[in-house]
């Protein structure tokens, strides 16, 4: 073989050779892979794991999850006296509105808020952040295929920011599987699936970039403690709260549920674990009650291992005792390390908080304590670890009538209301002048300067009128209005249920 037909067959070789490389690359990175069989139940099978040195099948992984994962719209009122609660020494009509404001005009305002849930079973359990539902007074959910439900609270709880809610609608639902957040490790594949900026149903892709994440966004003092986040690279931007976070078998290892505004792709999502632990109380009772000890506690660094001559750093160092807690009555002492639960070894603080948590109060629990080279063994009995969750709302008395329960206010057409809402002679019917938010009359777009010519059959020419009308209608059917707006000069129909 002569010197051109060597290189020509080499040639030939590095071409073949590089063809084979790159259908390699591209059938990995197109995800050519084969796809998971998916289960008889309404959750999501899981996918199998990527081949080693492969991507993702993204796009099918996309589709397992998407179906289960819910757009969640809230609504509420804003009180006047709620604005103290972040200037609490200025006057909040001055500060937002200066000072001479006419306080008599302020009136409740609705605020409309948005964020992600993720069905866990087939009936209609959602499972989203508490800060997404906390305070709503109405909450929608919209499906992938355009549905809307409503849906109500089950169960909050403050301290971990989970929250269950239900919807009102048949299922089955498509739900995702719960995966464990404890195997999972650093660098693996995640995608989370959301509602990022009203923008549904959206998904990003990153890896795992840290677990065990504390950042101190807890506004209970007393919940800080349980904040052990999972650090994603996945994209996360406002709206994503509540969203599932699911590893590459299309199973939810987290929630997305905060960011760090100050950096570049950094998000946190509650572990799925954690997730497991609050839902059967929630389920059940509404809210989570934990144990409580009373103590204040921290690891055992360097300093107190050799302070206290300790073999390892194991335990939870008690830096105080809560006088008159369970603790204090048990006889535990600051400089105690608490190295056992029940039997339990502790790690860390956090293994404590969980492992004391996870009992109910009143129940007898046994402490193992390094104190003075010793280890004795203390009895607590568990007190309920207290919580800033304020549901103290005081409430004031309604007028109970229809009118009322529609959330409208008509007054008589005169020559004083015909020239406020610029209402024509030849109009007859009642004027709307006010629209409670949140109301039946406030979902169906109903305004002040509207006028009521008719109650499903019957004209109405005044208030008295149009209250006996509306106060034949049954609860729970429709009532039909036939309205005329000045605005665009109509004249239209408007629909409410009756509550």
């Amino acid at each position: 073989m002569n010197t051109a037909q060597r290189k020509r067959v080499l040639s030939m070789s590095a071409v073949a050779i590089g063809s084979l490389v790159i259908g390699i690359v591209l059938a990995g990175g197109l995800g050519l892979t084969p796809a998971g069989v998916a289960s008889k139940d309404s959750a999501a099978a899981p996918a199998p794991p990527p081949a080693q040195g492969s991507y993702p099948d993204f796009a099918t992984l996309a589709e397992k999850a998407t179906p289960a994962v819910v757009a969640v719209y809230t609504e509420d009122v804003v009180k006047a006296q709620d604005m103290r609660r972040y200037h609490q020494d200025v006057d909040p009509f001055e500060f937002f509105f200066g000072p001479g404001f006419p306080r008599q005009d302020m009136r409740p305002r609705k605020r409309t808020g948005a964020g992600s849930g993720f069905f866990i079973s087939g009936d209609g359990l959602i499972v989203t952040n508490n800060h997404v539902v906390e305070g709503a007074e109405k909450i929608n959910v919209r499906l992938t295929d355009g549905t809307e439900m409503r849906a109500k609270i089950v169960g909050r709880d403050p301290a971990t920011d989970v929250a269950l809610i239900k919807v009102d609608g048949k299922g089955p639902f498509s739900n995702l599987l719960l995966g464990d957040s404890d195997s999972l490790r650093v660098g693996e594949w995640v995608m989370a699936v959301g509602n990022p900026l009203a923008m549904e149903h959206t998904v990003t892709v990153g890896v795992v970039s840290a677990k065990g994440r504390r950042i101190g966004i807890s506004p209970d003092p007393n919940a800080s403690s349980f904040e052990d986040f999972i650090q994603t690279d996945a994209a996360i931007n406002l709206g994503n709260s509540g969203g599932p976070l699911v590893n590459v078998r299309a199973e939810v290892v987290g929630m997305n549920t905060a960011i760090n505004a100050g950096g570049q792709n950094l998000g946190f999502a509650i572990p799925v674990n954690t997730i497991k632990m609050v839902l059967p109380q929630l389920k059940e009772k509404g809210k989570v009650v934990r144990g409580y000890i009373g103590v204040q506690i921290t690891d055992v660094d360097q300093k107190a291992q050799e302070s206290f001559k300790l073999a390892s750093r194991e335990g939870a160092l008690v830096q105080s005792v809560t006088g008159g807690g369970p603790a204090d009555k048990a006889g535990i002492k600051a400089g105690d390390v608490i190295v056992a639960v029940g039997g339990t070894p502790v790690k860390d603080t956090r293994t404590l908080i969980y492992r004391v948590s996870a009992l109910p109060p009143g129940q007898k629990v046994e402490l193992e304590v390094i104190r003075e080279g010793k280890r004795p063994t203390v009895t607590v009995t568990l007190g309920e670890r207290p919580s800033n969750d304020d549901e103290n709302q005081t409430s004031t008395a309604k007028e109970d009538t229809p009118a009322s329960k529609l959330g409208v206010q008509v007054d008589d057409l005169n020559q004083r209301t015909r020239r406020q809402f610029e209402i024509p002679r030849e109009i007859e019917g009642a004027v709307v002048t006010d629209v409670a938010d949140l109301s039946p009359a406030d979902d169906a777009n109903l305004r002040q300067g509207d006028v009521i010519m008719r109650v499903n059959e019957v004209e109405v020419t005044s208030e008295r009128e149009f209250k006996d009308a509306v106060s034949r209608v049954r609860p729970g059917s429709m009532v039909r209005f036939y309205i005329y707006r000045s605005q665009g000069d109509v004249k239209t129909f408007v629909f409410l249920r009756m509550p």
